[in-house]
Parts: structure tokens; C-alpha cells; sequence
């Protein structure tokens, strides 16, 4: 962050941050970058609380990380 900031940088860092401070961490840090439609941040909301246990709402954001993804593989 302190060599190139930005959001997604900063998306980078929440999911380092899961795995050394834990899902819930991480998950404030991702909800706060205010990304929009960016199929990486739904990927990584999905994935966040997959590990809470929270399926429910990881099976809804793979849903909406499927949408504006370019290209069928990363729709897949």
C-alpha cells in the first residue's frame, strides 16, 4: 500500500490479512473499499464468509462475482 495504493491493492491486503488476522478482519477491510461490481471483490466476499461459515451468503456474492466477470473462465 505504501508503494502503489490502490483499491485493489488494498483488496490484496484484506485477503493477506484473513490469513493472519482471521475472515471477520478481512471481510470489514473488503467491505470498506467500496469497489462496486468488481468481480474480484465478490470472489473474495464470497470466499470471506465461506470460511465464517456463513454459505448462504458466500453462495450469494459467487453469484453476483459470476455476473460481470470479462470472461467465461472466470465466470466458471
Amino acid at each position: 500500500m505504501a508503494v502503489a495504493p490502490s483499491p485493489v491493492v488494498a483488496l490484496n491486503r484484506a485477503v493477506a490479512v484473513a490469513g493472519t488476522e482471521g475472515p471477520a478482519t478481512a471481510l470489514e477491510l473488503a467491505d470498506a473499499l467500496g469497489l462496486g461490481r468488481c468481480h474480484v471483490l465478490h470472489a473474495v466476499r464470497a470466499d470471506l464468509p465461506r470460511r465464517l461459515g456463513r454459505t448462504a451468503e458466500a453462495a450469494a456474492e459467487y453469484g453476483r462475482a459470476a455476473e460481470p466477470a470479462p470472461s467465461e473462465a472466470e465466470r466458471a
